[in-house]
């Protein structure tokens, strides 16, 4: 096997493209469709506990995808390829899809008894014959030998789905949900179940223990330095080289947490965008499934296969369809990349003012990078919605009662099987009804508000508040801006920038982070492997 290149090719021209998406959607459509998924989630008509129908196939993938330039000093080692770098290996016949499956899975072999990242995994052999099974064409099978790793509360009906819980021990549900099935349409193979932290609150444990279980790939050796949570598995999988990319859940932090305490890129799109269906739940209105990448392309491509519409999953239907997310992601211009379209990117109040000196250096560097981008103008300080502390912070900010009420039967059966998340879940039932109006209230307040006056003064902001983000269903990414040392641990480990968008507004993001990847290397550098 061969290739050539120094790395993602930037095109001197820029192919034609519409208008962004979040510019041709209407946001007064979007708040008062949120408005009715709240409704509709207190009338119970939201959630389908079986399929209707069979989950969509993906789409045919975009030229976009197969654009990379592979680095020839990577070629040895298979797993470091990215997904981009490895379709297009396999596009032109380089690379034989077994090598690379059998690459990950020794990797897992070597390695998983220190990172600790799978819940449950099937066998080389088992993966083999999936693979064997799937078609040997770009268009139907585009993911073709891709190795995944979803989030365990994301159904699988040949691997356990345990939720990180003794609430769910030994569960195997007897279907996909359908994102994984939507990634198997196209050719992916699921690798392992990621470990998550306990009904998706915290870092990955033993079950029932407050013990850690999933390392943080950049320090492997030491316990101590988390991988965040509560997708721990997925961004350990990723950044240790377990696993070419992943989907994770996020119901307040949970994707964009790890994806930043591990160097990796990653998408929080707008809610809806991706299928809740079969996915152990939280909250009606707050889960967002994410996809958790090396970099822009990788994150574009799984976006693109996941952002379908679901009859399983009303949150789905009548969205504006998913635009060429591909596209968004490849820089273009020349020696100075620029983005695809002419961004506004706000800066978050006193995000260069934070505790810890080197990240505010960092964060300086970023911007200072971001400015010198064709296509953009930093607006800085922008201006918070009106009433901000009051409409994010307790009692009216936060998921609060919501995912009581999935778990009603399971805390009637035996409260201890909730272990530490037990006080979260009682919670639901203490709160009073009138609380629980008022927080929707709040949220749509709250939604209305960003919309209309954040997003007025930029289309892109650099925020240090992303949790607020997930309670409006609006879009994050983020991605690696350079590194600083733990104090705790005296290990060099990642920093990352998050970045919120208005509804829809993926592409944005992937555009600005692209043309920022398209200059910078902290996205290709990779973590260590265990002393061991």
């Amino acid at each position: 096997m061969s290739g050539g290149g120094a790395g993602r090719a930037v095109s001197g021209r820029a192919r034609e493209a519409p208008a962004p998406q979040d510019e041709r959607v209407s946001r007064r459509w979007f708040v008062e469709r949120m408005a009715w998924v709240s409704s509709a989630a207190a009338a119970g008509t939201l959630f389908a506990r079986t399929p209707a129908v069979a989950s969509p196939r993906g789409p045919a993938m975009t030229p976009e995808a197969f654009g990379a330039d592979i680095r020839p000093q990577e070629v040895d080692d298979l797993t470091q390829l990215t997904m981009s770098e490895s379709m297009t290996l396999i596009r032109t016949g380089a690379l034989d899809p077994r090598e690379l499956v059998e690459a990950y899975v020794d990797r897992i072999e070597a390695f998983e008894g220190t990172y600790q990242a799978y819940a449950d995994r099937p066998s080389r052999e088992t993966l083999l014959a999936q693979l064997a099974r799937t078609p040997d064409d770009e268009r139907r099978a585009p993911l073709r030998g891709m190795c995944l790793a979803p989030k365990d509360n994301c159904y699988t009906a040949d691997l356990l789905t345990e939720g990180g819980s003794l609430v769910f021990e030994g569960f195997q549900p007897d279907y996909d949900a359908t994102c994984v099935s939507l990634m198997r349409a196209a050719g992916g193979l699921v690798v392992g179940k990621a470990q998550m932290g306990n009904l998706a609150g915290g870092r990955a444990r033993v079950y029932g223990t407050t013990t850690p279980t999933t390392r943080n790939a950049w320090t492997p050796d030491d316990v101590r330095y988390s991988p965040s949570g509560s997708s721990s598995g997925t961004g350990t999988a990723v950044a240790a080289r377990l696993a070419v990319a992943g989907l994770g859940t996020q119901t307040g932090g949970s994707v964009i947490g790890p994806s930043t305490a591990q160097g990796l890129t990653a998408v929080k799109p707008t809610f809806g965008r991706i299928s809740l269906h079969g996915i152990i739940p939280l909250s009606y209105t707050r889960d967002h499934v994410g996809v958790m990448a090396r970099d822009a392309m990788d994150a574009a491509i799984l976006l693109q296969v996941c952002a379908q519409p679901d009859p399983n999953d009303p949150r789905t239907l009548g969205l504006p369809r998913p635009p060429n997310y591909a596209l968004a992601a490849t820089p273009f211009g020349g020696d100075r990349p620029r983005v695809r379209w002419t961004t506004r990117v706000g800066v978050w109040p006193e995000y260069l003012d934070g505790d810890n000196e080197r990240v505010n250096e960092l964060r300086r560097d970023f911007l200072a990078e971001l400015e010198r981008t064709p296509g953009v103008q930093i607006v800085p300080n922008v201006t918070l919605p009106d009433e901000w502390e009051e409409l994010t912070s307790p009692p009216l900010g936060g998921s609060h009662g919501d995912p009581t009420a999935f778990f009603i039967e399971h805390l009637r059966e035996d409260v201890r099987n909730f272990a530490d998340r037990l006080p979260r879940f009682l919670n639901g039932m203490l709160q009073s009804a009138d609380t629980y109006v008022k927080v929707q209230q709040a949220r749509n307040l709250l939604r209305h508000r960003m919309v209309t006056q954040l997003f007025n003064q930029c289309d892109v902001v650099v925020t240090s508040a992303g949790g607020s983000f997930d309670g409006v269903g609006l879009p994050l990414a983020c991605t690696p801006i350079g590194f600083d040392t733990d104090e705790t641990t005296g290990a060099r480990v990642p920093r990352g920038a998050t970045l919120g968008a208005p509804p829809f507004g993926e592409e944005r993001l992937l555009a600005v982070i692209a043309a920022y990847q398209a200059v910078t290397e902290f996205h290709r550098e990779r973590a260590p492997d265990p002393a061991g």
